[in-house]
């Protein structure tokens, strides 16, 4: 990009809206420290990219083709270790900051935020500081930890997509009496009113 120094800050982009990735890049780009040496707009075409391109800090979607965003952060962390991944995300479920956290990014911020602050948030990062939303951090306090299982998330994230009971037990390798028990225990810890319904509350805060 114009204007770049010599020591700029090298990012790269993954959104998966072709529109916000180039405004993310044109905005971003437009500060003389920082040059966008990246952009994609699949989760999976992160790491190829990254291990191409070598950037400093990776601005990632959650919602994206492929593989999601914080997924995509937990490849980044082995594949380009020295490159630190913040979070952009429409979604501000606070469950999604603390999977994101456990995959190693280092921020996890709206995309309402403004460009000068989405900048700063860059540049932090880059000297190896965490930057979180502070709305969603005191909500994901509040919030507490996923009370599902990892093979209770394992069986309503495959649910989600309107699978049988014998459809989950065969992708899982599981038999369809234990599917039903993880389902049954699953819409007890989320409230919900049957296994679409506990999907889309886990989904909706984040365990998913």
């Amino acid at each position: 990009m114009t204007g770049t120094s010599p020591g700029a800050i090298r990012l790269l982009i993954a959104d998966d809206q072709a529109l916000v990735r180039g405004a993310l890049s044109a905005l971003l780009g437009l500060e003389g420290d920082i040059e966008v040496v990246a952009e994609v707009g699949r989760g999976d075409e992160v790491e190829a990219a990254a291990v191409a391109s070598r950037p400093d800090v990776a601005l990632l979607d959650i919602e994206m083709p492929g593989i999601d965003g914080i997924q995509a952060a937990a490849l980044l962390r082995q594949a380009v270790p020295g490159c630190r991944v913040i979070i952009v995300t429409t979604f501000g479920r606070p469950g999604y900051l603390k999977r994101a956290m456990q995959a190693g990014a280092a921020g996890f911020v709206v995309k309402d935020t403004p460009a000068t602050q989405l900048a700063d948030a860059v540049r932090r990062v880059a000297q190896g500081l965490r930057v979180v939303d502070p709305g969603l951090a005191a909500a994901s306090l509040a919030q507490g930890d996923s009370p599902l299982t990892e093979r209770e998330t394992d069986v309503l994230g495959v649910a989600r997509a309107g699978g049988s009971v014998a459809d989950i037990a065969r992708i899982l390798h599981l038999s369809e009496g234990t599917v039903r028990n993880h389902l049954s225990s699953a819409i007890g810890k989320t409230g919900g009113r049957n296994r679409a319904d506990a999907a889309r509350i886990a989904e909706e805060s984040g365990w998913l």
